[in-house]
């Protein structure tokens, strides 16, 4: 049941992501072509492409975090793979995974509420809503987590790709 959620999760960020991606693209390309063009950029347009880059790099490093694609240095668990140490340190890895994670969120949870009365002025909307993606991200986080610890338990890789829990 959770790895079809994280299916459907996945689908929905990479779309997502995707949609950000061509949205800051042609925002900066429009924003370059008035600026030497017109003379004339509009001031909204390199706040937009910054604040969706700013979620891209969040749900994109959720979405990352699910394919098990972070960069990491794999000598030691690649030398122990199958072996009871090997165990023990995918559970140190998703520890500090766990970690790390409840940082992100608390710490992006009171980034929202301090920014609550914070204005962008380009698009004239409240700076929570930009700082929102840090906790929405860290619970996408969480769920990956909670499916490499269900893995981990059953015996599974929990890295591996299409395993079920």
């Amino acid at each position: 049941m959770l790895d079809r959620l994280l299916e459907k999760v996945r689908a929905v960020l990479y779309w997502f992501s995707c949609f950000a991606m061509t949205t800051m693209l042609i925002t900066i390309f429009a924003q370059v072509i008035t600026r030497y063009c017109f003379n004339y950029t509009p001031e909204w347009s390199e706040e937009l492409a910054r604040f969706l880059f700013v979620y891209v790099v969040f749900l994109g490093s959720a979405l990352i975090m699910g394919e098990s694609g972070h960069l990491a240095v794999e000598f030691l668990p690649n030398h122990y793979k199958g072996r009871p140490f090997g165990k023990v340190l995918q559970f140190i890895s998703l520890v500090a995974g766990y970690l790390f994670t409840a940082i992100l969120f608390f710490q992006g949870s009171k980034m929202v509420q301090v920014m609550t009365f914070q204005e962008a002025p380009g698009l004239e909307i409240s700076m929570s809503y930009v700082y929102a993606v840090i906790p929405v991200s860290s619970v996408l986080m969480l769920l990956y987590l909670i499916r490499n610890t269900l893995r981990l338990f059953k015996g599974n890789d929990p890295t591996a790709q299409g395993s079920s829990t």
